[in-house]
């Protein structure tokens, strides 16, 4: 830590009603630890605020002691943007609160709600928010990123979705971005990222969803894989939008509705979910493995919330991680080609490889109404995923991941991407990803954000 740094924290404590956390104080090990476990970083201060006034008052130490900026909501970005070395990290999990008001199907959430505060929270009233598919997913991060998951055919993207939100500049004034107050910053924060300031609070429109909604999870052997997504591809632009699909190159878990033959076997996955009628998720059901009898299937009703749990094992905190994403126009021959190379010959077991369809209430925004970078037609989301238990074997499967995407890139989408997936937040890529909104974004930033205070991110620099 800096002599500045350290001289001032007893200070800082004083104006802060969470810990603040220096590196020889018990609890800091916990503290600085993030999902990723490849990352490994030491900041100088960890400042767990509690309010809006007592984030301004870590930025403003933060600013002063010249100290970097890093920003903890759930702390599950693959980069470790959460933390910084030598810096100040404004830890909001704090500030996990969600209000819910089910008359006018809005929900307030607090700047470092996970996904399983706001589920829960929404769920008592047979409500949800279009977001991720992991529960211990920060909201905040994930929304200013875009947000997508099982009810993006719903209800789009989390930011459309995004009705206002509580923001701390870098110059410490707190103010409201929404339609009618700041368009131009409410505007750069769907999809912006966390350049422009910290959401301390974010409100968002419901959906009626659940309690209970339709599960089918299909599995099919490696030499089925180019079959199944050709019957991907004809089925899944004739759903409606109570549908939603996620394809995937995977290992059968050991699960207890797994066979145990197939326990970790190499394969494909086809999860099918409905949040209408059980009579018309049979059918879709049927529609598949009549065309394609899997190796073994699950099917069964579920409360939303469980489903919104389900990948949460599988993507626990404590593993070795390294992702990259494209979008896809479609899953052609020349794609599937590439998949059914690459899923075989990852090494480890707990990789993925993960496919979302992007369309109906996705594509109905007009491209330029929000700064999400990766357009609005409709699309398929691939993401290639490395998880490991060791760092020893992790750069196998960081060289599967890049090999994997190098393959698709030549027939992804060429303009956008997805910030929360990039993996490499390199200028480069992050320019590639907003295209014609980066010079946008940049002014935007030198409005609220003129000298670059938060860039521990997909960076956007000042205009």
């Amino acid at each position: 830590m800096t002599q500045t740094a350290g001289t001032g924290v007893d200070e800082l404590r004083g104006s802060i009603g969470g810990a603040v956390f220096a590196p020889d104080d018990a609890g800091y090990d916990d503290a600085r630890r993030v999902w990723n476990a490849d990352i490994d970083r030491r900041p100088a201060v960890i400042v767990s605020c509690r309010t809006a006034e007592e984030v301004r008052a870590a930025i403003a130490f933060a600013t002063t002691t010249g100290l970097e900026i890093a920003v903890r909501g759930g702390a599950h970005n693959p980069t470790g943007a959460a933390s910084v070395d030598d810096g100040l990290v404004i830890d909001l999990s704090g500030m996990n609160q969600v209000t819910v008001d089910p008359a006018a199907k809005r929900a307030k959430v607090g700047g470092g709600a996970l996904l399983a505060d706001l589920d829960a929270a929404t769920q008592a009233h047979g409500l949800a928010v279009p977001a991720g598919m992991i529960s211990h997913t920060g909201v905040g991060g994930l929304t200013l990123g875009g947000g997508m998951g099982w009810l993006t055919r719903l209800g789009g993207l989390s930011i459309d979705d995004l009705v206002s939100a509580r923001v701390v500049t870098a110059d410490g004034r707190i103010l409201r971005a929404a339609e009618d107050e700041h368009p131009e910053l409410f505007w750069a924060l769907r999809g912006g990222g966390g350049n422009f300031g910290v959401v301390t609070e974010f409100e968002f429109r419901l959906y009626d969803v659940g309690p209970l909604v339709q599960y089918g999870l299909l599995f099919f052997g490696l030499e089925q894989g180019p079959e199944m997504f050709r019957l991907a591809r004809e089925v899944i632009p004739t759903l409606s939008r109570e549908f939603n699909v996620v394809l995937g190159g995977l290992n059968a878990p050991p699960a207890p509705f797994v066979p145990e033959e197939f326990h970790f076997r190499p394969g494909y996955v086809m999860v099918v979910t409905g949040l209408g009628s059980p009579a018309a998720h049979a059918e879709v059901l049927d529609r598949v493995r009549s065309a394609l009898p899997p190796l073994f299937e699950f099917a069964t009703p579920m409360p939303y919330v469980a489903l919104q749990q389900l990948l949460d094992e599988s993507q626990r905190w404590g593993q070795h991680v390294y992702e990259k994403s494209s979008f896809l126009d479609d899953l052609t021959d020349e794609v599937i080609e590439v998949i059914t190379e690459h899923v075989p010959v990852k090494t480890s077991p707990t990789s993925v490889n993960l496919f979302y369809r992007l369309d109906e209430a996705f594509s109905e925004p007009d491209d330029d109404a929000t700064a999400f970078g990766g357009g609005r037609t409709p699309r398929y989301a691939c993401f290639v995923i490395g998880v490991c238990q060791d760092p020893e074997s992790l750069p196998a499967e960081q060289a599967w991941v890049r090999s994997f995407w190098e393959a698709l890139t030549p027939h992804a989408i060429s303009t956008g991407g997805y910030v929360n997936a990039l993996g490499d937040t390199d200028q480069d890529r992050v320019r590639a990803s907003y295209g014609k909104k980066y010079e946008r974004l940049a002014q935007v930033k030198a409005e609220y954000d003129p000298g670059n205070v938060f860039h521990l991110n997909a960076n956007i620099k000042p205009a």
